[in-house]
């Protein structure tokens, strides 16, 4: 260090480990001020620079963007905001990583057939988004469910009908969530709509009503549906048969439940069963789906009436 206390900009790099233009470009971003210039108008600095330098080096080695990195050196809550940025885009970073090595691991153990089957599957499911994209998935259950329904309940049906990405999926989510794009983006047949339709000269039919009841069934089904306990009569049962009873203006009764259960059995969809059976693949046991609560609901249904007279 030169008698004033000040170190030249060939001095501050060489003690910092790092290269002039390395300095320069820092100072000219004004991440390192000078402290002075000299007679010749070269930059000087101070003994605080190498500090500030170690640090600038230190964030920018994890990745931190030189912008924020301005906001940081001098604000607390700025660090910590570009901090947790960066976190999450490492997150981001690491999920992709680990659906495409998902996805290599798919294609590594199929057969050639499997291979070339899978490989399209995953292409169009993925097309450049990883994890995949869930738009796809929530449109279909838009074309599913009945028009005119209020904004809340399709809300809650979406966020509980469609899977989320898994952050670290194994090759057979990766096949069930390609399998699912498939599904949810398959021409409908011509001459048939996805939306189941509505019950034929009844006119006090409320689907408002059937889906705010539904969703309270399911709700309470779902201790059981965790558990592994099979499908019994009590209040989800109770709550299931109610909701449809309330929405077409009928009272639960055993003829009504015979009726019911008809019904139901006519309304299987085999393109919904492929769906509850992909997206239970997705699931977590913690966290039944909607088609297993209703199936469990169904047989429940199937076998109070077994004990009906």
């Amino acid at each position: 260090m030169s008698p004033d206390g000040m170190w030249s900009i060939g001095e501050l790099a060489e003690r910092a480990g790092v290269t002039v233009k390395t300095v320069r470009f820092y100072s000219d971003r004004g991440l390192l001020p000078e402290a002075a210039r000299s007679a010749g108008g070269h930059r000087r600095y101070g003994p605080e620079a190498i500090d500030r330098l170690r640090l600038i080096r230190s964030l920018r080695s994890l990745g931190l963007p030189v912008t924020d990195i301005d906001r940081a050196l001098d604000r607390q809550d700025a660090l910590e905001d570009a901090i947790a940025g960066q976190l999450k885009e490492l997150g981001s970073q690491l999920a992709a990583l680990r659906w495409r090595q998902a996805a290599l691991h798919l294609l590594r153990d199929g057969t050639a057939e499997e291979r070339a089957d899978r490989l399209r599957l995953i292409g169009a499911f993925l097309g450049g988004a990883v994890p995949p994209d869930t738009a796809t998935l929530a449109r279909f259950w838009r074309r599913v469910l009945p028009l005119r329904l209020p904004a809340r309940q399709v809300s809650w049906i979406i966020e509980a009908a469609v899977p989320q990405p898994p952050a670290d999926p194994t090759p057979t989510q990766v096949l069930a969530f390609a399998r699912l794009h498939a599904l949810a983006t398959a021409p409908c047949p011509p001459g048939h709509d996805w939306r189941p339709p509505p019950p034929e000269h009844d006119g006090e039919y409320r689907p408002t009503v059937l889906y705010d009841g539904l969703g309270e069934a399911y709700q309470l089904a779902a201790p059981a549906l965790r558990t592994g306990r099979a499908p019994h009569e009590g209040e989800a049962l109770d709550c299931f048969v109610s909701a449809y009873a309330h929405a077409h203006g009928a009272r639960d009764t055993p003829a009504f439940r015979r009726r019911l259960s008809l019904q139901l059995d006519r309304s299987a969809h085999p393109v919904m069963d492929r769906y509850w059976h992909l997206a239970a693949e997705l699931a977590t046991p913690l966290e039944p789906t909607l088609g297993a609560a209703h199936d469990w609901l169904r047989t429940a249904l199937a076998t109070d009436l077994r004990r009906l007279p």
